[in-house]
């Protein structure tokens, strides 16, 4: 049995897959598709990042492919009809990185609202003169305030528990009302519109789909309060960057925070010149342990599948094996 890892992944991940003939990228750099193609062609098993396409064409030239594992918590990148088709499982890693991503969300959230990398260059650029200047980068307080979520899945879960400790009005918006979460973080339900017009601070962790694809554009943002800030840890195409970059820049919103970008890893060259936007490289998954056992996870997916014949609890299309 043989596996293709797309990218560096933890070595844990080996301890786990010892039986099984290992083919790595061993760079730095996404594997150009020849590449990968041409290492497909005799592999029962695929761990991919969601930078891979796995598309109909990658899979036909993969006749011996039984199992995708995406490295991530979405699988957009992946086709998954197609491989459903083929009785291919397809597996992710979203029940590892739940908490690591939602604190990442927050930490973009009070960045932005409290001018942490613009306080940090004036530091270092030897600028600070004692506290004479009492409008120095005045920021926003979170305490009490109305936190909107566009998503109320796992992380949003996550993003509201860590709310619910600076006391803050919790309200979300979901494709259907979720009413255990609202009975344990005391969220409300809002329409779109509603959580637009009513959100002092807005995290999108939202998966990206046909209907939430582009669904924060200038027209939505002009129904935001001028002091509110949005963060994204969901999908970077779920926001339609140029618009955003008007909306910092036109100041119709006050801040923002990006972890994903609507066409990663490229951004847009706007939002790079503007101080009220924080920017990180995708890090929600990057801490220490989530990484090791986000590997241990994909290990674990294609052993249940190429030893057992079992549908892990982490398959997306839990119909193939059934």
């Amino acid at each position: 049995m043989k596996v293709v890892i797309t990218s560096k992944l933890p070595n844990i991940i080996t301890n786990y897959l010892e039986d099984i003939r290992i083919d790595t990228n061993s760079i730095d750099e996404p594997l150009p598709p020849i590449r990968l193609r041409q290492m497909m062609s005799d592999t029962d098993a695929l761990i991919c990042t969601s930078s891979d396409i796995i598309d109909r064409p990658l899979m036909e030239a993969a006749p011996k492919l039984k199992v995708i594992v995406n490295y991530d918590a979405g699988s957009d990148n992946i086709d998954i009809d197609y491989a459903t088709h083929r009785g291919i499982t397809v597996c992710t890693t979203k029940h590892i990185l739940t908490q690591s991503t939602a604190e990442l969300g927050f930490a973009l959230l009070m960045s932005a609202a409290r001018h942490i990398p613009e306080a940090d260059k004036y530091a270092r650029n030897g600028r600070f003169s004692g506290n004479t200047n009492h409008s120095l980068m005045t920021g926003l307080d979170f305490y009490k305030k109305t936190l909107g979520i566009f998503g109320m899945g796992n992380i949003g879960q996550a993003v509201a528990k860590i709310a619910t400790g600076f006391s803050m009005d919790i309200i979300y918006h979901n494709r259907h009302r979720d009413k255990q979460a609202e009975l344990i973080f005391g969220a409300t339900y809002a329409t779109f519109d509603e959580l637009l017009e009513w959100s002092d601070f807005l995290i999108i962790t939202a998966p990206l789909t046909l209907e939430t694809r582009h669904i924060f554009s200038l027209r939505e943002f002009k129904k935001m309060k001028k002091t509110a800030v949005l963060v994204n840890i969901g999908r970077g195409a779920i926001i339609r960057e140029s618009d955003l970059a008007a909306a910092l820049s036109e100041k119709i919103i006050y801040a923002a925070g990006l972890d994903v970008y609507e066409y990663e890893p490229d951004i847009n060259e706007e939002l790079k010149k503007l101080d009220n936007v924080v920017l990180s490289p995708h890090l929600g998954s990057s801490t220490q342990a989530t990484k090791e056992n986000m590997a241990i996870c994909c290990a674990e997916s294609v052993i249940s599948v190429l030893k057992g014949g079992i549908t892990p609890d982490t398959a997306i299309n839990k119909t193939v094996l059934i």
